[in-house]
């Protein structure tokens, strides 16, 4: 038996209060509820739940897309047994306390040692959890509050970054800031202080970032305010992408 549609006055005030799960699989539910005999409190449960996960999951694909992550990364495809992160620190940074308290988490090291995997991972996880998380490269980053220094939109800019509760810079130093760059780089970080939670990753310590940040008083400031309260891991090892290009060659020649 196929389900009867809803009535045409039944439909327009599903769709005027934007609930189009319950519009869309009313028909549906009251056929079985009618021929299951179902309670009216079961019926209302049924399509009311519906609406809530089609919401959430609507909300999570939203916030999803606005993370703009580049690619697909997760905590279950990261090789804790080949990186020289330790577990304790990997199951603190997977509990996401840090960023529940606002906190920093900095991970420095070489090329392809799952710097941009882990953040990436943990802001998806973040996603997951609920919350809103933005992705940036630091060139990209820059060159966006570049653009609102033209038309002095800079301030707005930060303001709407510092909504996000976990703001990603991946790839810091991988070019060098200028002066004005640096102040831009600042006053994100500054105003993030004890108020938002960054993930920065860079393959420099931070003896190093005096090369691409040229403002000394500057540049000490922004590191005192960025692992203040920050989790600061340091990578070692040989990079992932070469030794799987090398065990691949090796198979090939087997």
């Amino acid at each position: 038996m196929s389900a009867p549609p809803l009535s045409a006055d039944l439909e327009s005030g599903l769709r005027r209060l934007r609930l189009r799960a319950i519009r869309e699989m009313a028909p549906e539910v009251l056929l079985t509820a009618k021929t299951q005999r179902w309670t009216p409190e079961l019926l209302l449960t049924t399509l009311v739940e519906s609406e809530i996960e089609a919401r959430e999951r609507s909300n999570a694909e939203n916030r999803l897309r606005q993370a703009s992550f580049p690619v697909t990364k997760t905590l279950d495809e990261f090789d804790l047994s080949i990186s020289s992160i330790k577990r304790q620190t990997f199951d603190y940074l997977s509990s996401l306390e840090w960023v529940a308290s606002k906190e920093n988490f900095v991970i420095l090291g070489p090329a392809g040692t799952g710097k941009s995997h882990l953040l990436i991972a943990l802001g998806r996880l973040a996603v997951e959890q609920g919350r809103r998380v933005r992705y940036f490269t630091a060139a990209e980053l820059i060159e966006t509050l570049y653009r609102g220094l033209a038309d002095n939109s800079v301030g707005k800019l930060i303001d709407n970054m510092l909504r996000f509760d976990l703001l990603i810079v991946d790839e810091v130093g991988f070019a060098p800031l200028d002066e004005t760059g640096t102040q831009l780089f600042f006053r994100l970080v500054s105003g993030a202080y004890e108020r938002r939670s960054l993930g920065i990753g860079s393959h420099f310590g931070f003896d190093k970032w005096g090369h691409f940040l040229p403002e000394h008083t500057t540049a000490a400031s922004l590191l005192d305010r960025l692992i203040h309260h920050a989790t600061v891991v340091v990578t070692s090892g040989e990079s992932y992408r070469m030794r799987e290009a090398r065990e691949k060659g090796g198979a090939r020649k087997s």
